[in-house]
């Protein structure tokens, strides 16, 4: 159960909630000077009350929130603010915190929009528009009654036994703004909590309703799903809700287990899910996660079953990492080096693999290097997550093998140095060298010795490298007209 240790009762019988930062006390100053009541609302006394730390703080006045917010940011000098007069809304940063300052409203809808028409209103019409009951929670920052705490939707008892529901009739709450829905279950995954049947319902028969919502927005709820502590929770959900095809499909792709010859493979959605839990614990890094998400995103494409061997997948990681721009472009996700790491971790995934249930070579592992980059601790940390057997001995055997693997990454690069490895002899040097111009022989000498220093032939120096250049430009019927190393600085 949650503790609410914040709450105390006053003297008058009404809860508080202990405000300790000053900054409170300083608005309630210039709120009460201005003759405009003000309220500490939403996310922020939510979090308060579950000791989770956040530095959004929304606070709304029965009046003009951008009036409010200007005579803050004056009081407090050299205060910058930001000011949203479309909405009728200003933002004001204090150090770490960012606050929202906004005029009580209330809201109607159209069919074909999410987008409300706002009218001014009053704190009961503010709190009518919120989402869930426990965001419905606000704080009087008015001096006669200052830390107060309004509950008309009983988001306290919410709170208290973990519920995620609507103040109003849920139809009608996604209906107005479908994108309702992906939040709720993206604070069931982020707090741990249930969303309330009738809610769940609703999300249900209104999931058609996401059609209006725009990639972006869908995208930001998702983010905040992948990068939540089990978010496994959210991706059932949204499976659950049948908001995953929808919104998701490829993930969705993933579903079900197909049997033959009395031979099954894995729920491929499941397995992800479950992966995508095992590493949370190890990085907040929200492309890794993606990285994790989309590993087996082509399972289906490429599985087949052969009676020798039962179910394949093979080359799903290579096609896997094809899929991603498509995928990234349609989820407008950046189409830049963060996709290009994405692509390399799901092409990559399967290497550790291999090298962990094989004898593992010096060439391997520098290859691997060499592929990897500066990526390969990320790698590993995918790889090892991917372990979802049920079989304690199989996950020990294979953590076991992938240390190994490590600990001769580690060996070779230190010996080695191929990890992001740039060529010991430029192209414009060998070009000197034989007097020729930009070639395929170039590219060829190049590309052997990369391959002379991949398969430990020679060592990654320039000595070894210009030694072995000389001996590939003679086999081409080259002549060196400069073949001293030295003259290579000149």
């Amino acid at each position: 159960m949650v503790i609410l240790s914040a709450i105390i009762p006053n003297l008058a019988g009404k809860m508080k909630l202990e405000l300790k930062n000053p900054i409170f006390q300083r608005i309630s100053q210039i709120a009460s000077q201005a003759g405009m009541p003000s309220y500490l609302i939403g996310g922020y006394v939510r979090d308060l009350i579950l000791k989770r730390n956040t530095n959004d703080i929304d606070i709304v006045t029965l009046g003009s929130g951008i009036k409010l917010a200007k005579l803050v940011a004056e009081d407090l000098g050299k205060t910058k603010i930001q000011v949203f007069k479309n909405y009728g809304t200003a933002m004001v940063r204090i150090k770490d915190m960012q606050l929202e300052f906004v005029g009580a409203r209330k809201e109607s809808y159209r069919k074909n929009s999410r987008n409300p028409i706002v009218e001014d209103g009053s704190l009961e019409d503010d709190l009518n528009r919120r989402d869930f009951t426990i965001n419905t929670l606000a704080v009087s920052l008015n001096e006669h009654d200052y830390g107060s705490l309004l509950d008309s939707f009983n988001g306290l008892d919410d709170i208290e036994n973990k519920i995620i529901k609507t103040p109003l009739p849920p139809d009608q709450t996604f209906s107005d703004d479908p994108l309702r829905m992906l939040r709720a279950i993206r604070f069931a995954c982020q707090l741990n909590f249930t969303i309330h049947p009738k809610t769940l319902k609703a999300i249900k028969a209104n999931r058609q309703r996401v059609d209006i919502l725009s990639k972006e927005r869908l995208t930001e709820e998702i983010n905040k799903i992948i990068l939540s502590r089990k978010p496994s929770i959210g991706f059932r959900l949204l499976d659950q809700t049948g908001l995953l095809e929808l919104v998701f499909p490829e993930l969705h792709a993933l579903k079900g287990v197909e049997k033959k010859q009395n031979q099954k493979h894995k729920d491929i959605f499941i397995h992800t899910t479950k992966v995508l839990d095992n590493i949370s614990p190890y990085t907040d890094n929200l492309w890794l996660r993606w990285a994790t998400l989309l590993h087996d995103i082509a399972k289906p494409m490429t599985k087949r079953f052969e009676p020798e061997v039962g179910w394949t997948f093979y080359g799903h990681n290579h096609f896997g990492a094809k899929m991603i721009p498509v995928i990234f472009k349609g989820m407008k996700l950046p189409l830049n080096e963060k996709m290009k790491y994405v692509q390399k971790l799901v092409n990559l995934h399967m290497r550790p693999v291999t090298l962990a249930q094989e004898k593992v070579t010096d060439s391997a592992i520098r290859r691997l290097l060499f592929e990897a980059g500066d990526d390969i601790d990320d790698l590993m940390t995918l790889c090892e997550a991917d372990i979802t057997s049920g079989n304690p001995e199989k996950v020990k055997k294979y953590l076991y093998n992938f240390n190994l693997v490590r600990e001769k990454l580690k060996e070779i690069e230190e010996k080695d140095r191929v990890r992001n490895w740039q060529p010991p002899i430029a192209g414009e040097e060998i070009m000197r060298v034989f007097n020729i111009p930009p070639s395929k022989p170039v590219g060829d000498i190049k590309n052997a010795i990369r391959e002379a220093i991949l398969e430990g032939e020679i060592h990654n120096t320039k000595e070894e490298a210009w030694a072995l250049m000389l001996i590939k430009g003679s086999e081409m019927g080259l002549t060196a007209i400069a073949p001293d190393l030295a003259d290579s600085d000149l």
